[in-house]
């Protein structure tokens, strides 16, 4: 897997490319992991719901063909996309999501943090009242993102068995913007980056740490 650290692009821009590459592949086309800072931008799912967009103001919405609702990029959130052809790696769409997460709460865990999934909420999220907690997550029944803060959000596309989009890692960031739309689809889902949590990281290093986590849980 080729690794390719893009930068700041503007969105619209990355996710041509994206199409245009994965469009463009052949049986043995290497696969690449891209990865990017964006202008600030709110992309929605192919299925979001306009409702989860609740004042957009000066920032741009745009519609994708990637699954999942409305999340926010912008700078210092490291978004990585993994343009891999699963069939060639001999896994399934739902294996795939769970190396996703896997790489990401992998990297945590070398920052001190605890990453948890929440069954039906795809993404990495951290206990608000103690991060660092090792304990298994006893989600609320009536509420399971509860006392949960939402690190990294994921969105996929899969087309002939080759992914792009991928996953979004909160790094030092404003997070004001995710104030303005139901993160995810998931009205008043707290969402939290690296420094809050006091992880002082660049974005350089989280991106190389990600691309260092990826790579081991996609080869």
């Amino acid at each position: 897997m080729r690794t390719h650290l893009l930068g700041r692009r503007p969105y619209a821009e990355t996710e041509a490319a994206m199409r245009a590459f994965t469009r463009g592949r052949t049986a043995d086309t290497d696969d690449e992991l891209w990865l990017v800072e964006h202008d600030p931008v709110f992309t929605q799912g192919i299925a979001g719901r306009e409702q989860h967009v609740l004042h957009a103001g000066d920032i741009p919405v745009v519609r994708t063909d990637r699954g999942g609702q409305v999340t926010y990029h912008g700078p210092g959130q490291v978004v990585a996309y993994p343009l891999l052809d699963l069939r060639r790696r001999g896994y399934f769409v739902k294996e795939y999501v769970y190396r996703l997460e896997q790489a990401v709460i992998d990297l945590l865990a070398e920052l001190g943090l605890t990453g948890h999934r929440v069954r039906s909420a795809p993404g990495v999220y951290l206990r608000l009242a103690d991060p660092t907690s090792h304990a298994v997550l006893q989600p609320d029944v009536a509420d399971p993102l509860r006392g949960l803060g939402k690190v990294a959000a994921l969105g996929i596309k899969v087309s002939s068995h080759c992914t792009y989009h991928g996953v979004a890692l909160n790094v030092a960031m404003d997070l004001e913007p995710f104030t303005r739309i139901d993160p995810c689809g998931y009205k008043g889902l707290a969402t939290v980056d690296l420094a809050m949590l006091g992880v002082r990281c660049t974005w350089n290093d989280a991106a190389h740490r990600l691309a260092a986590s990826l790579a081991r849980h996609l080869g």
